[in-house]
């Protein structure tokens, strides 16, 4: 336990401004079991990610944005013959070929407009509109699986970054932690705060389930630097809270910046740079779980995929489907999963989209059923209501 000056220090610096009104972690019923959320916000390509390089009509369908297949320097990392990842997605790749990591192709929530801001509520909200709620679906699980916890509802999930998303806002109390960006006060001012909270029967538990998180975060950092950057040093925060006996089960985590327009990139460029960040993030975040690594589920997600073609501008535009990656040790992985709609022309969504196959909350059921123990009966009327034409995804957790 860190004291309470470095706590008030670090409080002072803003690090845990948005941990004290509500701090609470996460501790799934089932016992060991963790899950961390990462949504890429703005929409990533997920051709350019999972490439289907075996479709007949890739090359001609990504003219311009085709990359390398497997074999050529620099070229794709290849999955199964078929589908292969981008070469940036080397760790990603590796955990693969330990059946760490299952990809689902062609997946959308159904949201089938092109706005970033509605298909981020869709995503997260877990309905099959924008509107119609202001409770994210973790939120609405957290009560289900609380229930057979010896926790409270308040110490079960939280998010590493600068805001609370919506996936997890509602009723249910959350906790947040995010990194420093001001300097720590001196020292006289530190006294009088000590002064001030000592004794605080309000205050005083919330500033105890502060000092933990702090703890367990292993000190403040700096909120300075590229958004890469953030993520891979909040994915070893992430890594750290989880893996204590003490800490959270489950964690959100966001990367903004996958809105690729312009220059987007092949084996090399912007995109590819990010990806690759997020590749590094997440070894972090797999290296740093430790023995609770083959209890963790790692679902990454983002709002829709691009368009197939290439525009105007060397990037792509708003699309429909994209793909979701799930990895972790409890992960049925070394597959690509789904139902290929295929890049003929003739198979895309208004000429031009990747077709969807798969509903994105079949995928969130799928983890929530096997890995945390979540019925069908409340999966379909309390966390995703009106949903049963979207049966839970099977196959995603090792039995």
């Amino acid at each position: 336990m860190i004291s309470r000056r470095n706590f008030l220090r670090t409080l002072a610096a803003g690090s845990l401004a948005s941990t004290v009104p509500g701090l609470g972690f996460a501790a799934p019923g089932r016992g060991r079991q963790r899950l961390v959320l990462v949504i890429l916000r703005g929409g990533l390509d997920g051709l350019a990610a999972v490439v289907p390089y075996g479709d007949r009509a890739y090359e001609s369908a990504r003219r311009g944005l085709a990359i390398a297949p497997p074999g050529d320097p620099g070229g794709l990392r290849d999955l199964d013959g078929f589908f292969a990842l981008h070469p940036m997605l080397r760790a990603l790749h590796a955990h693969y070929g330990k059946g760490e990591l299952a990809a689902v192709h062609a997946v959308a929530s159904p949201y089938r407009k092109r706005s970033h801001f509605d298909a981020q509520n869709v995503l997260e909200l877990g309905l099959a509109t924008p509107g119609g709620s202001r409770q994210g679906w973790l939120n609405r699980a957290l009560p289900l699986l609380t229930a057979e916890s010896a926790r409270h509802a308040e110490d079960y999930a939280m998010a590493i970054g600068q805001s609370v998303p919506l996936v997890l806002r509602g009723p249910e109390k959350v906790g947040s932690w995010a990194p420093a960006r001001l300097p720590g006060p001196d020292d006289d001012l530190m006294e009088r705060l000590v002064a001030l909270y000592d004794g605080d029967p309000i205050l005083g538990p919330r500033l105890e389930a502060a000092l933990n998180a702090e703890r367990m975060a292993g000190g403040s950092l700096s909120g300075r630097g590229r958004p890469g950057e953030r993520f891979g040093r909040l994915a070893e925060v992430a890594a750290r809270m989880l893996s204590d006996t003490a800490g959270p089960r489950i964690a959100v985590m966001e990367a903004g910046g996958w809105d690729s327009h312009a220059n987007q990139g092949r084996e090399g460029g912007a995109l590819a740079q990010r990806l690759r960040r997020l590749d590094e993030g997440l070894s972090k975040l797999a290296a740093g779980m430790g023995p609770a690594w083959p209890h963790t589920v790692v679902l990454v997600v983002t709002e829709f995929g691009r368009t197939v073609a290439m525009n105007g501008t060397r990037g792509t535009d708003h699309g429909t489907a994209g793909m979701v990656l799930v990895l972790g040790g409890a992960v049925d992985g070394g597959r690509v999963l789904g139902d290929w709609p295929g890049l003929a022309k003739g198979r895309l969504r208004d000429g031009r989209d990747l077709a969807p196959a798969t509903d994105l909350r079949s995928v969130y059921k799928g983890i929530l059923r096997d890995h945390l123990g979540i019925t069908k009966a409340d999966l379909e009327s309390r966390v995703f209501p009106a949903s049963r034409a979207a049966p839970a995804m099977s196959g995603l957790i090792k039995a």
